[in-house]
């Protein structure tokens, strides 16, 4: 995943931040404490989504050690002929960019802990984004770095499906200016669609 930051970097009010900053600390923990049947019922869900995509760039995550895993999802896109890539957590400030991944390819460790493909820098057609929060209107929570807003607005093609646990559904997320909503958000109970973002 992208780098665990908890301090703001893209501009959000000071009442905004510390609504975040208090609703990340739940999340954390309800992530740590998920059920043992998340993970692969959201592998499942994912699967439905993207079958068959042959031959499209699906941008994955390798997780971090309490992160929903999704290597497995990774292996079987590999085999059904999507193009897996997966970030490279670039410095701080930028957007993420995606590496492709095959099963025999070398990692490299990145910043924070991450791992990244050694390969070619590709774009994608899918964008899969880790959630630590969620909201019924659209609106995730990430680790407070900004990595995937600013990554998703410069991929204004790309779609992009949001995953988490169901466990870290919270009534309402605040919002700031530069936070993308996500048209798809997917658990281990369902798939929810929400309407575009107004332009």
């Amino acid at each position: 995943m992208a780098a665990p930051h908890s301090t703001p970097v893209m501009g959000d009010p000071p009442e905004i931040a510390q609504q975040k900053a208090l609703a990340r600390q739940h999340c954390v923990q309800s992530l740590r404490t998920r059920g043992p049947d998340a993970d692969a019922g959201i592998r499942a869900r994912l699967k439905t989504l993207l079958s068959p995509r042959p031959h499209q760039a699906i941008a994955c995550v390798w997780p971090l050690p309490h992160e929903v895993d999704l290597r497995p999802l990774c292996h079987w896109l590999h085999e059904n002929g999507a193009r897996v890539l997966l970030p490279e957590t670039t410095p701080r400030g930028t957007p993420l960019i995606f590496r492709h991944w095959h099963p025999t390819c070398a990692m490299r460790v990145g910043r924070f802990g991450t791992h990244a493909p050694d390969g070619p820098v590709l774009a994608p057609d899918i964008v899969l984004v880790p959630l630590l929060g969620f909201d019924r209107a659209g609106n995730r929570l990430g680790y407070g770095g900004g990595y995937y807003d600013r990554t998703l607005a410069r991929l204004p093609s790309a779609q992009a499906i949001g995953y988490a646990p169901a466990s870290q559904e919270v009534a309402a997320l605040p919002a700031g200016p530069h936070d993308q909503k996500l048209p798809c958000i997917v658990t281990e109970r369902e798939i929810l669609r929400f309407d575009p973002p107004s332009s």
